[in-house]
């Protein structure tokens, strides 16, 4: 008897419980999709998820680099709530530093992480009955109290840290993938989005239909390598490597684009898409396809892509480059097919969607909403203003108008009608710029208010 009840309720769970397969890629640009139609980018899997689902041309993340970007992802939360408001990331790669391991075990990039007191969407759909995998990026941490076994996942292959070789696992000569808890190299040699592939496939064969799943599978592609180029410890390279990519997917951009390094950051976008659809096909043999919401979106603003127009600006900068993303959700017979928003939406709304979506929540304070209303068509966005913060550059968006602040660069921009942000209007419009301000001191106020949160906070 205990048996069928508990069989019923898992059948129950299933039934009522969308899957949620949530895709992050690193560093994409905002026009680099193949069917925004303005690069010869080859994307055929995201071009169709796309076309059976929404795209959004205003999404926004909560800051221009991927740490505290997919800190926000992960809790719902502005860096500046969360704690995570800044790159945890060994600087002295920059200067050619091969790290030994003693020094590595005490460097920042072992010792910070995301508060273990923030709950992360892994915490959440756990405790929900779902089955919770992550696969790639993680990026939160590397001690083991920051890695996803203790963050709510009951699976993790992938790395800690922000960045790594795509063949070697290595950051900067440092292994640095994990299967569970420990590190491993069972897969150098192998080019890591093919077993991020691998890897996100099991998990789903191995759940799917049986409990409702969770899988987070964040890319590092298209990414550059976190590798030293040959020269570099002499101080005779003065440029990365950039991006890694099998030969057969950079042969398919050589003579179409300006220069290898770019076919390179191609070739990377067009083998994670295959990765895309190799999921979608998973999900539509085991018959989930109505039951699985497909979410996507890249971590920041485009770097070593060759542009981002109609944006301006890039990666780690307030411009819209750095800021707006692409971004696709799929959940048919709940949002529409091919249909393109241009409302103002931004990753802080992921959580409580999919809390919402799976029937769940948590009682922390998020500062996004669910968005699947606006998806459909049924609301317009609520969110009327967005801020952001890296060290000393500041930005905000209020309405149509943005504000930026990056040392002698930035101004205020009517997005309405200059989204390219050439037009500076702090001269015409001082009120706007006047309240525009205003409303970045009291966002900065609520924020430093909140209750205080690792690993940068002074408390």
């Amino acid at each position: 008897m205990r048996f069928f009840l508990a069989l019923l309720l898992t059948v129950r769970l299933v039934s009522a419980a969308p899957n949620v397969i949530f895709i992050i890629s690193d560093d994409q640009g905002y026009p680099d999709l193949g069917c925004i139609g303005s690069k010869p980018l080859i994307t055929p899997n995201l071009d169709k998820l796309a076309a059976e689902g929404v795209r959004g041309t205003s999404f926004y993340v909560t800051w221009p680099a991927c740490t505290p970007s997919r800190g926000s992802v992960l809790t719902g939360r502005y860096p500046q709530r969360n704690g995570l408001y800044d790159m945890v990331r060994n600087d002295m790669v920059n200067f050619g530093h091969r790290y030994t391991a003693e020094e590595y075990a005490v460097s920042p990039e072992m010792t910070l992480g995301l508060d273990v007191r923030e709950v992360t969407i892994g915490d959440m759909l756990k405790k929900s009955g779902y089955a919770t995998g992550c696969v790639g990026k993680w990026d939160m941490g590397q001690a083991k109290r920051f890695l996803p076994l203790q963050r709510g996942f009951d699976f993790f292959y992938g790395h800690g840290n922000n960045g790594i070789d795509y063949y070697t696992h290595e950051r900067y000569g440092v292994p640095s993938m994990f299967r569970g808890n420990a590190r491993t190299e069972e897969d150098k040699g192998t080019y890591v989005t093919d077993v991020f592939r691998r890897e996100s496939l099991a998990f789903l064969n191995e759940h799917l239909g049986k409990k409702p799943v969770f899988l987070y599978l964040a890319f590092n592609a298209p990414h550059g390598a976190s590798t030293f180029g040959e020269g570099t410890e002499t101080g005779e390279n003065k440029k990365p490597e950039g991006v890694q990519a099998p030969e057969k997917y950079v042969a398919m951009y050589r003579g179409k684009v300006e220069d290898e390094r770019l076919a390179r950051y191609c070739a990377a976008v067009t083998c994670m898409d295959d990765a895309f659809g190799a999921l979608m096909k998973v999900v539509e043999k085991a018959g989930q396809t109505d039951n699985t919401i497909f979410l996507f979106m890249s971590d920041n603003g485009g770097s070593g892509n060759g542009d981002n127009k109609p944006l301006k600006g890039r990666k780690s900068q307030m411009w819209e480059g750095g800021l707006r993303v692409p971004f696709v959700a799929r959940w048919p017979g709940k949002i529409p097919a091919g249909k393109v928003t241009d409302e103002f939406l931004t990753s802080l709304e992921l959580f409580p969607t999919i809390a919402t979506a799976a029937g769940t929540g948590t009682t922390e304070k998020l500062d996004g909403f669910n968005l699947l209303p606006v998806l459909a068509g049924t609301t317009t966005s609520p969110r009327t203003e967005m801020f952001w913060q890296r060290r000393d550059d500041k930005g905000a968006r209020m309405g149509q108008w943005k504000w930026v602040s990056m040392g002698k660069l930035g101004g205020l921009y009517d997005l309405s009608t200059d989204l390219a942000e050439e037009h500076d209007l702090s001269k015409e419009k001082p009120e706007v710029l006047a309240k525009i301000k205003a409303r970045f001191d009291a966002w900065k106020s609520e924020m430093d208010a909140s209750e205080p949160r690792g690993p940068f906070r002074d408390y």
